[in-house]
């Protein structure tokens, strides 16, 4: 401790060179001061170096009762400035800490805040259809969901909302991974529950080597025909969360998103990974609806979505 105290920031082989212990000892005793909070590791193997904590509360965890742990290790996730994700009753700690507040009195704000934000929530899904009601002129989906808010007032993004942001901006398939564990089974609910018989994935604007709905897609593996949706790229690509005014994305949509399919399906289920004006959504129901490509329901749904209205979501 001493020695990094002094460095500042050390590999495992600066350790290895002064203890003169063998490697495997020396990331035991790493880990161990990781798990008390006194080290932070920083990077990936092979290089990752280490250095005292930045922020180390020694507060015990006893602080919640056993229900607020569990509420908190259901839902709260951050991803700190340096990377690192953090998790229930660290992650919740790490974030009163850093913002000088009461572990205990926040955290019963913090579970009233949700059982606010549950009740728009029926079967684990949240009814979008007014607000795309108050949105649009004409609605062409026949229903509207998503699974968890984007961000709460006051405590910021969502586990869903911060495993999405980070996913798609360092394209990480960890993260993605991750998600997948959190939508697989709601997904598959609500395919049985609406008797869904083809899917269509909206596709990115933005070209990546990893694009997270084509890895979602691997992974849900839904064995459903998939409709053939195709975003056009023009001489500018330009991102409809990047565009602040609802009829701007509105002409974006109808002039970069195909639906390319002659076939003709029952129920339909469009999935798109987070809901701001909801204006692609919209379109390629519209030109579903105009090719008469269906004889059921088309339904949207979105891995998250805005709570006032649809706000901007410009991060994603």
């Amino acid at each position: 401790m001493a020695y990094i105290r002094e460095k500042g920031v050390v590999a495992p082989k600066d350790l290895n060179s002064i203890l003169n212990i063998h490697a495997r000892a020396i990331f035991k005793q790493l880990k161990d001061l990781i798990d008390k909070g006194v080290l932070e590791k920083t990077g990936q193997p092979p290089k990752v170096y280490y250095r005292l904590a930045a922020i180390h509360d020694s507060t015990p965890t006893t602080i919640f009762p056993t229900e607020t742990t569990k509420i908190l290790k259901k839902n709260y996730l951050i991803i700190t400035p340096q990377g690192h994700i953090k998790t229930g009753v660290d992650g919740f700690l790490y974030w009163c800490k850093k913002n000088r507040l009461d572990p205990a009195q926040t955290a019963k704000d913090y579970k009233n805040t949700l059982t606010k934000y549950d009740q728009f929530k029926k079967d684990g899904l949240i009814d979008g259809g007014q607000k795309f009601k108050q949105t649009f002129p004409t609605v062409y989906l026949d229903e509207i969901y998503y699974l968890d808010f984007y961000s709460i007032e006051r405590f910021g993004k969502t586990k869903l909302g911060w495993l999405l942001l980070y996913a798609k901006q360092t394209q990480n398939l960890d993260l993605m991974k991750q998600i997948f564990q959190i939508i697989k089974d709601p997904i598959a609910d609500l395919i049985n529950k609406k008797n869904i018989n083809a899917v269509g994935f909206i596709p990115p604007t933005i070209t990546r080597s990893l694009q997270l709905q084509k890895e979602l897609e691997k992974m849900l593996n839904l064995g459903l025909p998939k409709i053939n949706l195709i975003k056009i790229a023009n001489q500018i690509a330009v991102p409809q969360k990047s565009l602040n005014k609802l009829e701007d994305r509105i002409e974006n949509a109808a002039h970069t998103i195909i639906v390319d399919d002659q076939n003709i399906y029952d129920n339909i289920l469009l999935i798109d990974d987070a809901v701001g004006s909801g204006a692609t959504l919209n379109e390629t129901a519209r030109q579903i609806k105009n090719k008469k490509l269906f004889t059921g329901k088309i339904i949207g749904l979105a891995l998250t979505g805005s709570f006032k209205g649809f706000e901007i979501i410009n991060e994603v």
